[in-house]
């Protein structure tokens, strides 16, 4: 899209603009994720651990994902470092209805999820401080699932939907669509199935961002990776029907560069400045338990890593239940 060199131009302004970087990388959306903690993609990391990539057997789940995540360190968009008394708390409580039916497709249980956010964030950066609670972007998506032998195998294509609001500095949805590409595998070491290894990869393609149609910013594309390295242990007390301990971790990363900067108001600014290459990993433990009424998993996930994005802490408690 041309502009008109005669007309004028929409005036920058930093502020506005460090801030946004700054919110937009704590905003929460839906998974498949759905939360997202960082402003790398609509997925937000620290959503699945032990077992990510296994989808549960035929039947109707409902799960909850509580997720808390604080920081207090980190770079903005624009690769500087974010001021000393810099905090950012996001909350999301983030209902999501599971179906997996017993036809099969190419072989794999045909299935499909709905995931609907509800998100807080408050944020304090200077003299400027900020909270907003809402709804976050909607996901949905369809699944294949595969059991053979030593191994669970998961595929989805879904999509993330901007029905969150957004456009201010305090808004809670990212402002475009996200077509999202999920593939993940978890590997039984022993015939028992006690001791397994998992990864969930997720890709995500996104469409131009409906609040800087201005500047024709397009966010990139971005990867994310989700490990897990578990051991389940059997009849741990009467209550306990079975308990998955285990360590975890995360890698997400912005793949390719976004686009957009020909009329960005700033001709030294690019897209990337409203959506910057970034990456983060982390790792931590986590343990679940299966009662005979849910499934419970708690796990916390510790940044030891972060470039051009908030660097923190993510908890993530779950709860599953069965109809």
């Amino acid at each position: 899209m041309k502009t008109d060199p005669n007309q004028s131009q929409p005036k920058h302004d930093p502020m506005k603009t460090l801030f946004r970087s700054c919110l937009l990388a704590v905003a929460l959306a839906a998974v498949p994720g759905a939360i997202q903690a960082q402003n790398d993609a609509h997925y937000a990391v620290g959503l699945e651990g032990i077992k990510g990539a296994t989808l549960p057997p035929p039947g109707f789940y409902f799960r909850d994902y509580n997720v808390i995540y604080d920081a207090d360190r980190g770079q903005n968009g624009l690769g500087q470092d974010l001021p000393g008394n810099f905090q950012a708390l996001v909350y999301a409580q983030v209902p999501r209805v599971i179906w997996i039916t017993d036809k099969k497709v190419f072989g794999g249980y045909f299935g499909g999820d709905v995931v609907v956010p509800i998100e807080y964030i408050s944020l304090k950066a200077g003299p400027y401080k900020s909270s907003t609670f809402g709804l976050g972007d909607i996901y949905v998506e369809n699944t294949l699932s595969w059991h053979p032998g030593q191994f669970d195998i998961g595929a989805a294509v879904g999509l993330n939907m901007p029905t969150g609001a957004s456009g201010k500095p305090t808004s809670i949805g990212l402002g475009y669509w996200g077509p999202q590409l999920t593939l993940g595998v978890t590997w039984y070491a022993d015939e028992a199935k006690t001791w397994a290894v998992s990864a969930l990869n997720r890709y995500e393609f996104n469409s131009e961002d409906r609040d800087d149609r201005a500047s024709d910013a397009t966010p990139g594309q971005a990867w994310t990776l989700e490990w897990a390295v578990s051991k389940t242990l059997k009849d741990v007390c009467p209550a306990v029907k079975m308990m998955d301990l285990g360590v975890v971790g995360y890698y997400q990363q912005r793949v390719t560069s976004s686009t957009g900067n020909e009329n960005m108001p700033n001709p030294a600014m690019d897209a990337s400045a409203l959506f910057p290459y970034s990456r983060v990993a982390a790792v931590g433990p986590e343990v679940n338990a299966e009662f005979s009424f849910l499934t419970a998993s708690l796990r916390y996930n510790y940044e030891f890593f972060a470039e051009n994005r908030m660097q923190g802490n993510t908890i993530t408690l779950t709860l599953t239940k069965r109809f």
